[in-house]
């Protein structure tokens, strides 16, 4: 079998209150591989949103070991983070981030300024994803002149506009109704297809059929893991 995309070794998060320390994650071993589509389920401040922060490189505050495409991603500065998150990471926020003084297509446009792609390569990309997500005529408003769903809709379609290698979703549906939902699942895993690697964290078991791979999440423990056909116990 290749080397995984991701490996975690005994990561852990904690944090301080006036009782001690409290976990958050605890002992995380985690090996994903490349083209896996991956479910992070449990119940409400089981750790998911923090391990997928973690995996995105947007939380640099851990303790362990985290090999990303065989970088040791604890070695590096925040800079060297950043770099790597931009160049191989969409990011699917429950909340949307949208900048709200940017219009859609700007919002689409963001992601690949950071990368070496020519301004006529970028147009012609965003273009294309307007159209695949169909919203073309909305390409002109700025965020709050969309609805909930369709913040949604243009957050979905700027993780995917560069052709990323992993894409995280946080409840990427959560504020869709079902015929969007259905959509963006079905083009998730036709991105999957395609190759690109997905982790997603959702209590719709619905979407989690769409993986190969679902992982269960409990007071910042994994215990268990579900793999297509057979279940697996890890503790």
């Amino acid at each position: 079998m290749p080397e995984p995309m991701i490996s975690l070794r005994n990561v852990e998060k904690t944090y301080k209150t006036a009782a001690g320390v409290t976990y958050v994650l605890r002992r995380i071993n985690l090996d994903i591989h490349e083209g896996d589509f991956l479910t992070i389920m449990g119940p409400s401040g089981a750790g998911k949103s923090t391990l997928l922060s973690i995996l995105g490189m947007l939380d640099d505050n851990w303790t362990g070991e985290y090999f990303f495409i065989e970088n040791a991603i604890q070695k590096l500065d925040r800079k060297h983070r950043a770099d790597l998150n931009r160049k191989y990471i969409g990011f699917v926020f429950q909340s949307y981030h949208l900048l709200d003084n940017l219009t859609v297509y700007e919002n689409l446009d963001v992601p690949l300024s950071y990368r070496d792609i020519s301004r006529k390569q970028r147009a012609s990309m965003v273009a294309d994803i307007l159209d695949r997500f169909q919203i073309v005529g909305k390409k002109d408003l700025y965020p709050n002149q969309l609805s909930g769903g369709q913040q949604q809709l243009v957050g979905v379609a700027r993780a995917v506009v560069g052709n990323p290698k992993l894409i995280l979703a946080d409840e990427p549906t959560g504020n869709l109704h079902s015929s969007q939902a259905k959509e963006i699942m079905e083009l998730f895993k036709r991105l999957n297809d395609a190759g690109t690697t997905i982790v997603q964290v959702t209590h719709s078991e619905a979407n989690a059929a769409y993986g190969n791979r679902i992982i269960q999440l409990f007071d910042g423990w994994i215990t268990g893991e579900t793999r297509a056909g057979q279940a697996v116990a890890t503790r």
